[in-house]
């Protein structure tokens, strides 16, 4: 999972939370945890269900190939 991912996982979760937990003072704040961990941990099962891994660029060149 990259840098991107995470802090756009993490600006969910602490929208979430605000939206949820301050401005409605719901329970639905909870939610905001699958996001959060996800971020802090760098781990999502979705990725691993689905086969993608989020750790590779796609425009970063390969330098180790042989022509």
């Amino acid at each position: 999972m990259g840098n991107i991912d995470k802090t756009i996982r993490l600006l969910i979760a602490i929208g979430i939370i605000f939206y949820f937990g301050f401005l409605n003072h719901s329970w639905w704040w909870l939610i905001s945890l699958v996001p959060l961990f996800t971020a802090v941990y760098g781990f999502c099962p979705l990725y691993r269900f689905i086969g993608k891994n989020g750790g590779e660029c796609p425009f970063r060149k390969n330098t180790n190939k042989v022509l």
